[in-house]
């Protein structure tokens, strides 16, 4: 499993290293919380639910070390991006129970990632690479997901695109393109599932069965 590169971690794991003099090594449960949350979303990704369990309880046990309740915020935040990247659309539990000692800023970022309407204020205090999804309208969507570099962010963008009824056909197949590259299964799986349920919606059976296909490929168990 090879590690994300640090722009894929939404600024949120960056977060956990604030604080450290410049010039010093940042102390041992940031170093151990960062490591664990990127593992933990690859394995998310990947579809490696017992690494992702406990890699994240891993994080969570550094991170109750501070006793800084919005730290843990921060990190369930992280959780749910990478859901969202993989179209889990169900309510951020773990955030919520923390909202009161949230920033601003996160706080922001968990509405964006509910698929909410931001206001220009809410839209700034957003991860940069966000801030053009968070203000496009669907016809200028696609264009705006094509800019974003990092994949894991473009896939977090394509996700709330879909929840929010702004994703275009060029969305999905970008989503899954990146999601195949990375060779990350389980988003990959909810993305080809999306497009396949597009095409059936528009009748394109064609189109269906070769979607079905890849989806029955990647269902195999390993080794066939």
């Amino acid at each position: 499993m090879k590690p994300l590169p640090s722009s894929a971690l939404l600024p949120l794991a960056a977060a956990l290293l604030l604080g450290a003099c410049a010039g010093h090594p940042p102390p041992d449960w940031q170093m151990n919380a960062q490591a664990s949350l990127q593992r933990m979303l690859e394995a998310h990704l990947s579809g490696e639910q017992r690494i992702e369990a406990l890699e994240y309880e891993r994080a969570r046990s550094e991170i109750a070390r501070t006793g800084r309740l919005g730290l843990m915020a921060r990190a369930e935040l992280m959780r749910c991006a990478a859901r969202v990247a993989s179209l889990e659309f169900e309510p951020c539990s773990g955030f919520e129970a923390l909202r009161t000692d949230a920033s601003e800023a996160d706080r922001a970022y968990a509405a964006y990632l509910a698929g909410e309407r931001l206001s220009g204020a809410q839209q700034a205090l957003l991860p940069e690479a966000q801030r053009p999804i968070a203000a496009a309208a669907a016809e200028s969507a696609d264009a705006a997901l094509q800019k974003i570099e990092d994949p894991l962010s473009r896939l977090v963008a394509a996700g709330v695109l879909l929840r929010s009824g702004r994703a275009t056909p060029t969305v999905l197949g970008s989503a899954a393109d990146t999601a195949s590259a990375q060779g990350w299964r389980r988003s990959l799986l909810a993305w080809l599932g999306a497009q396949r349920q597009r095409a059936e919606q528009a009748g394109d059976n064609v189109e269906m069965q070769r979607l079905q296909r890849r989806i029955d490929f990647l269902l195999q168990p390993a080794g066939r």
